[in-house]
């Protein structure tokens, strides 16, 4: 009888998880939306230079989805880590100090809502980092060399800059060099450090970062970590490896990509590579970023004869890069460019052509096809992309 009976729960219980198994395929999936945001410079006049497109993963095709039309100059843009607020430069490139502007994402309609503005500390401020926990932002302000760092509200508006760090450097490019300038930061993926590249002195600034102090000190500058590059270099961007201890940076000035050891708050200095096909009169290297799987690093190219991205192969094991190729950008001086979170499509921002040109990723061999479609954008200059849960 008692084993009669646990056949029949077995054959009860068979059943349930059955149907259960049934009712878990039938009910709603969650859906994803993946929302394309592009800044741009509206040459210095109240017009259109925010925009939010629906991005279609599966054809890469997008739909418009919001335009702000009453902005100057929001020429670098951020998310913030969870995708709930964007931030952005504005009054980039003119004589008045820049600003940095707040906006709450609206995942479900693609749109922005303005949150507030605040004074950048300088003039034209051109790239803006957030810190890993979401809490603080740290811009550069290029033609007055400074840091500036903002505490995050729990709205996701920015307070008034806590803390300002100016720099007075210079190096051997009459013109470019005759002080420093502040083009980009990146936080370490600790948290505990930021590096900073002034173009202007070449050299990337090494700075410790306190998250929890009860002062306004949340930086502090590491001299003995400071690396110094080879004259004329003009470092630009940086970018981490998203799984090994490497870093690289591109500089815009000699066309080269460094590799870097990390490890500490230590920047090791292991190789260059050039990033253009052949020699330039004038080098403007711009954006560098590495694939979500850290097989393939990517860099833009700006020059007369060559507007192109380089596509290198990382060995995981030792942080070498093998050239794969390059790839023409299909417009010119692409100033910025994206990889969706996905790792299978790149979007570029070629400035002075107006396009923004999508590209389908190979993830076995990091090539690239050009996708037929593109959007027609005036001056766009920077991108990013974020996948929502509907």
């Amino acid at each position: 009888m008692i084993n009669k009976l646990r056949g029949n729960t077995l054959v009860n219980l068979v059943i349930f998880l059955g149907v259960l198994g049934i009712l878990l395929s039938c009910s709603p999936k969650k859906d994803t939306k993946n929302l394309l945001f592009i800044g741009s410079y509206t040459n210095g006049q109240p017009s259109e230079g925010l925009y939010v497109y629906d991005f279609d993963i599966n054809s890469g095709k997008t739909k418009e989805l919001f335009v702000l039309d009453s902005i100057v100059n929001p020429s670098f843009i951020t998310l913030s880590p969870d995708g709930k607020y964007l931030y952005t430069v504005t009054k980039s490139q003119m004589k008045v100090n820049g600003m940095i502007a707040a906006f709450a994402v609206d995942s479900v309609k693609g749109a922005l809502h303005f949150l507030n503005e605040e004074d950048a500390g300088g003039r034209n401020p051109v790239h803006l980092a957030i810190s890993n926990e979401g809490s603080y932002l740290v811009n550069s302000n290029y033609t007055d060399p400074s840091i500036s760092v903002f505490k995050i509200k729990d709205d996701g508006s920015l307070n008034p800059y806590s803390q300002l760090l100016k720099f007075k450097d210079s190096s051997i490019v009459s013109g470019r060099q005759d002080n420093s300038h502040i083009h980009s930061t990146n936080f370490s993926s600790a948290n505990d450090y930021l590096f900073a590249q002034d173009l202007g002195a070449d050299k990337i600034r090494a700075f410790n970062f306190f998250p929890n102090t009860t002062t306004n000190h949340f930086l502090k500058s590491i001299e003995s970590n400071t690396v110094t590059m080879k004259p004329g270099s003009g470092p630009r961007h940086f970018t981490f490896h998203p799984i090994s201890k490497f870093a690289y940076g591109i500089s815009e000035l000699s066309g080269r990509i460094s590799q870097y050891n990390y490890g500490k708050g230590s920047l090791t200095f292991k190789r260059d590579y050039q990033s253009y096909t052949n020699k330039q009169k004038l080098y403007r290297s711009a954006d560098i970023h590495i694939s979500p799987d850290g097989k393939f690093l990517y860099a833009s190219n700006r020059a007369p004869d060559e507007n192109s991205l380089s596509i290198f192969a990382v060995d995981i094991l030792t942080g070498n890069l093998k050239l794969v190729g390059r790839e023409p950008t299909y417009g010119e001086h692409p100033r910025n460019f994206v990889i969706d979170p996905s790792g299978n499509y790149i979007i570029v921002a070629n400035q002075f052509s107006d396009n923004v040109v999508f590209f389908k990723r190979d993830l076995k061999t990091g090539k690239l096809t050009k996708l037929p479609n593109e959007l027609k954008i005036k001056n766009p200059s920077s991108l990013r992309m974020k996948s929502y849960n509907q």
